[in-house]
């Protein structure tokens, strides 16, 4: 997506929506890495309800947050903005249960 924003869209963008096209390419890197985390710690934790949650909330809040940021520097629809949020707190969320399970993995 990153590529994709700087080659295809920079051209036509303005600065304040090729901020908000790269906020978005920057929460789905990360929270893609919090995903592979995950994959790889249910390898050995199958049971693990944490994680399947962690993992669930992390997929939505990807889906959500940066989801609502392309659409919304794409397009232009600003009420996409109001939805963001709760992209934010699912992975929020995400992070808590990853913390619990390390703290009672332990």
């Amino acid at each position: 997506m990153g590529a994709f924003g700087a080659h295809a869209l920079r051209p036509g963008f303005s600065n304040k929506m090729m901020e908000v096209y790269q906020t978005a390419v920057d929460y789905q890197m990360w929270h893609a890495l919090g995903l592979v985390l995950i994959g790889i710690l249910l390898r050995f934790y199958r049971e693990s309800k944490l994680l399947h949650w962690a993992g669930w909330l992390m997929f939505f809040g990807i889906v959500v947050f940066s989801g609502s940021l392309y659409t919304l520097s794409i397009s232009g629809m600003r009420w996409l903005g109001a939805i963001t949020p709760l992209g934010g707190i699912s992975f929020l969320a995400a992070w808590v249960l990853m913390a619990k399970f390390s703290f009672n993995s332990t």
